[in-house]
């Protein structure tokens, strides 16, 4: 019998339950959840990635020794193809589309899958009929890993975030590296140049668009593999140097996989990037506004700055998750005229920077710190809404967040 636990209360799982019933599957919610944790006879437990392994819920389980593996190994254990893993602090959700895209349209049968969603478990029955299964892979999803095994895992950068989750960066490192833990000689592993790894087992790739050396590597807005050209940025439908390394190692991937360079950028080219990330929204008196709600950590909102040319408003600001945002001090100096910071860091932020640059605080208003940059961006400027952290503090997440601003934006006149 299959027994789901949750610690929400009944009320809000009544949709859940009514779905589920039916199927012969018995929901335990609110307090009622954790005694059936603690004291009834489960021969496994599915953690879902969601779910802190710190929380009581869990707890119970580890201190009964009851087996417990999470919803990856148990996809894994169903799949019938090479998988292609795809992990990172920032990029993970465009490289998985990319690759995707990518792959198809040069006659590989994949799909996407993963923390992308929906779920690998969701789509693993489809495995028999594919080529490899394509996956967006969090540290959440790698904390309980066993026999997963990436056949091409690709390591997209390494960067401060979920520090509301894991006591320290190394334990966050620590989480994410698993992703190489169950690789061969066989395998591939497509890694970012300028991150320092363990010995890989894997073959490697190596990508960066901000330092020479690797297999891939941008040369005055021209992807290079071993220095031949293979694809132009401005060919593309992404901007910015850290898309340039997603689409480096969408490359790296088809390349480990046999394909042709010139087959892959077509299929590249015609990928159309997703919302919120670097999305350009509208241009209103020669100033372009750009939403980057999708940047929940400062590494994002380096990332976003170092690939604008044009002096920079930012507005950033959200939910305190113990980020060092003073690491960011120089690079915003340099790229921006000035910083609207928003939300719970708002105060922090403001403090942190007002002794470069000029801050506005926009207190707790999305609405405010629009007008704000409106009434401080020239002509020939960014608007850049690049947050640095995540959205909890005022928003339901980042796309909430985002379509806010766009429309806020749009209603400007």
């Amino acid at each position: 019998m299959i027994t789901v636990l949750d610690t929400a209360e009944i009320e809000k799982l009544r949709k859940k339950i009514d779905v589920m019933g039916p199927l012969g599957i018995r929901v335990i919610a609110g307090l009622a959840a954790e005694h059936a944790a603690e004291r009834e006879h489960f021969d496994r437990a599915i953690l879902s990635p969601g779910i802190d392994p710190a929380v009581p819920l869990v707890q119970h389980f580890i201190r009964r020794r009851i087996d417990m593996i999470g919803e990856l190994e148990l996809a894994y254990e169903m799949c019938r193809c090479p998988i292609i893993g795809i992990t990172g602090t920032n990029g993970k959700t465009t490289t998985t589309q990319l690759v995707e895209k990518m792959l198809t349209g040069c006659g590989v049968r994949t799909v996407a899958a993963g923390n992308i969603g929906p779920a690998f478990s969701a789509r693993v029955r489809q495995s028999a009929a594919l080529d490899v299964m394509t996956l967006e892979i969090s540290s959440f999803q790698l904390e309980a890993i066993r026999k997963f095994h990436a056949h091409t895992a690709v390591w997209l950068g390494f960067a401060h975030d979920h520090l509301d989750r894991y006591r320290s960066m190394e334990e966050y490192y620590a989480a994410k590296i698993r992703i190489f833990e169950n690789q061969t000689a066989d395998d591939w592993a497509v890694v970012n140049f300028r991150d320092k790894l363990p010995d890989l087992r894997a073959r490697k790739i190596t990508f960066s668009a901000f330092a020479q050396g690797g297999d891939l590597d941008l040369r005055a807005g021209v992807i290079h593999f071993h220095g031949e050209p293979v694809l132009a940025m401005r060919e593309t439908q992404l901007r910015g140097a850290h898309n340039a390394e997603n689409l480096m190692a969408a490359l790296g991937v088809g390349h480990a996989h046999g394909l042709d360079f010139e087959a892959m950028r077509s299929p590249l080219c015609a990928y159309k990037p997703l919302p919120h990330r670097c999305e350009p929204v509208r241009m209103l008196d020669e100033v372009e506004w750009v939403n980057d709600s999708k940047g929940t950590n400062p590494d994002a909102v380096e990332k976003a700055l170092m690939g604008e040319t044009r002096p920079v408003v930012l507005i950033a600001g959200g939910k305190d998750k113990g980020f060092e945002y003073s690491l960011l001090t120089d690079i915003v100096a340099q790229k921006c005229r000035c910083v609207i910071t928003l939300g719970e860091m708002a105060d922090s932020i403001e403090t942190i920077w007002r002794d470069r640059l000029t801050v506005h605080n926009a207190g707790w208003s999305l609405a405010r710190a629009v007008a704000l940059a409106r009434e401080h961006a020239r002509s020939g400027d960014v608007v850049l809404f690049s947050p640095g952290t995540s959205s909890f503090d005022m928003f339901k997440n980042y796309a909430d967040r985002g379509n806010q601003f766009r429309a806020l934006v749009q209603a400007l006149s």
